[in-house]
């Protein structure tokens, strides 16, 4: 048996440390809140839809009614996106703003021409490597085990019936966060100025991701000498 004398250094020892350890900062979550996860082209016509209120509210807010506006391509180049140059996200917003706009009685036109107001959007993939799951909203495991106590001397047909409305429940809650967030904002800008600045964050699937980047450039191969060798390709233009 260990000598008192020896035993109690040591306890105070221990105590010591785990004291220490308790005074380190926690991390702490956020707390619970919603995000939409964009899935689907009548999710980017919904975008479409409110950054047009948005802009047509601004735009008259800031007694700019007779401003034509143009929808710049995210591509940048001042003639449109050549083919596969524009990301799928790109075409299919692009052409969705415009119509929204118009469908707001806004004066938009197919080209810039020195009295327009641009508005350019730029798209940014944001990728998380760790594995981000979540647990259910916050009540819902109480409710689900109130449920199953109330229950518990019911009969078992109507056990049967709240056990699968439980677990729909519990499915429709609990989320398991993919990789991949992107980031939407879209500007209108007289000269330097901005007229409007917004910025929308969605979840996308991860297998998805592709359709908000911009398309890498082909390589080029020049034959010399019967031999073929690879040409640099461009850089893409940056995103504005």
């Amino acid at each position: 048996m260990m000598p008192y004398r020896l035993f109690l250094p040591m306890l105070v020892t221990v105590l010591c440390l785990a004291s220490g350890c308790v005074r380190m900062p926690q991390p702490q979550g956020f707390p619970y809140s919603n995000q939409p996860k964009m899935q689907a082209a009548h999710h980017w016509n919904v975008l479409a839809n409110d950054v047009a209120n948005r802009s047509n509210n601004e735009l008259i807010r800031r007694n700019y009614l007779d401003s034509a506006l143009h929808v710049r391509h995210n591509c940048t180049k001042p003639d449109g996106c050549g083919p596969g140059s524009a990301s799928p996200f790109d075409e299919g917003f692009n052409d969705l703003l415009t119509t929204q706009l118009v469908d707001f009685g806004i004066d938009t036109r197919a080209a810039a021409d020195g009295a327009s107001l641009i508005v350019d959007y730029k798209v940014q993939v944001v990728h998380h490597r760790a594995v981000r799951s979540q647990w259910p909203q916050p009540g819902v495991l109480t409710a689900l085990a109130t449920g199953v106590t109330v229950l518990r001397d019911a009969p078992w047909e109507l056990i049967t019936i709240a056990s699968a409305a439980a677990v729909d429940t519990l499915r429709a809650t609990s989320v398991l966060n993919e990789h991949d967030e992107v980031i939407i904002t879209t500007s209108i800008m007289d000269g330097d100025r901005y007229l409007l600045r917004t910025s929308d964050i969605y979840y996308i699937n991860d297998a998805d991701s592709w359709q908000y980047r911009q398309p890498a450039p082909a390589a080029e191969i020049r034959l010399t000498g019967g031999h073929a060798a690879p040409v640099a390709a461009e850089s893409p233009a940056p995103s504005l």
